[in-house]
């Protein structure tokens, strides 16, 4: 009998992704009806390599108890932990690690966020299971033991709730900045880590899958890392669209961001044309988020675009059209001429 709530932690370079603390608090939601263990679960090698006060958040959040899983196999494991840059070994030993431990627990539900980590590692685990997989969900619920997965269709027109009545375990992934982030003061957990510490909370598990997994030389291609980017998690997004004009807008705009501490940001237009990376797209096709600060530059405020990033505690808008939608979502906007708009507010920051 399939048995737990599992959310897998994202963890980059010692930082776990936001969408690990969203994804554990609905669960504390969801588990109101299903009364399941809640587990965070975590890729490490030998020890775990992020910081007791993170680890310490995942329970607040609410993981009953954190899972560890690694590699016997000391050169898989030292290729895991130590050259993060080979994230193509990354994603599928990570893959082939989720598989052996659902094997060996069968957990009823198992969420991701929705990042391009997430959309390669669910997938994989699903087709080796044989279990159905929903991406991109913007809503969750249950129904007794079935999880209703809740996804826009045909364009954004309709959402869909979507269920896997038959199979086990129960798998999706969700945009990041869906659910709300919310820590449970629970008194019992906080005299749990005083007591015990939160080596009390972990469980660690191995699996030796050399056996089962070949790594072959031209798998070990680098990965450009300078294409990665934590844009769910950042506080501000300078976003640019078409109205960019041009590739070359996007410096202009990072020199924006770099100067405000955040990221760059884009619209769907601006990466079909190549203009950026998909991981900088924001919108129901890239990534939800909820910056403190969001600026859109040239973004005419597309509904699939802006269901993406209406969520900003503040959104500033600039563009030459005045009757651009993105202007009825906006607390600020500037009609105008980003190259002469952007270089000025750089002048005045400096």
């Amino acid at each position: 009998m399939a048995n737990g709530i599992w959310i897998i932690t994202e963890n980059y370079r010692g930082l776990i992704n936001r969408v690990a603390y969203e994804l554990l608090s609905k669960s504390v939601d969801l588990n109101r009806e299903l009364n399941q263990k809640i587990t965070a679960v975590i890729f490490a090698n030998n020890d775990i390599n992020i910081s007791n006060k993170d680890l310490e958040d995942l329970i607040e959040y609410g993981a009953d108890e954190i899972l560890t899983l690694s590699c016997k196999d000391r050169a898989l494991g030292n290729i895991r932990s130590k050259i993060i840059s080979k994230k193509i070994i990354r994603d599928r030993v990570d893959a082939e690690l989720l598989f052996r431990a659902v094997l060996e627990y069968n957990p009823l539900i198992i969420l991701a966020g929705a990042t391009s980590y997430g959309r390669i590692l669910m997938p994989i685990v699903a087709s080796k299971i044989g279990t159905g997989l929903t991406a991109d969900c913007t809503g969750l619920r249950v129904e007794g033991e079935n999880l209703i997965q809740i996804r826009p269709a045909f364009g954004g027109n309709i959402m869909a709730s979507i269920e896997c009545s038959k199979k086990r375990p129960q798998m999706a992934t969700v945009r990041p900045g869906t659910f709300k982030a919310l820590k449970r003061n629970y008194k019992t957990l906080r005299d749990r880590l005083e007591k015990g510490g939160i080596r009390s909370f972990i469980i660690k598990r191995e699996y030796h899958i050399f056996d089962n997994y070949r790594i072959f030389p031209e798998i070990l291609e680098s990965y450009d890392e300078t294409r990665d980017v934590n844009i769910a998690n950042a506080d501000v997004i300078v976003a640019g669209g078409r109205g960019l004009g041009k590739p070359e807008g996007f410096e202009l705009l990072k020199e924006l961001a770099d100067k405000l501490g955040g990221v760059v940001g884009a619209s769907r237009g601006a990466v079909d044309l190549g203009w950026i990376d998909h991981s900088h797209q924001v919108g129901q096709t890239g990534h939800t988020v909820n910056p403190k600060l969001y600026v859109a530059c040239g973004i005419s405020g597309a509904i699939q675009h802006v269901a993406g990033m209406k969520g900003s505690d503040t959104i500033i808008a600039i563009n030459e059209d005045p009757e651009a939608p993105i202007f009825d979502i906006a607390d600020y906007g500037i009609v105008g001429d980003l190259y002469e708009i952007i270089p000025a507010v750089l002048n005045e920051l400096r």
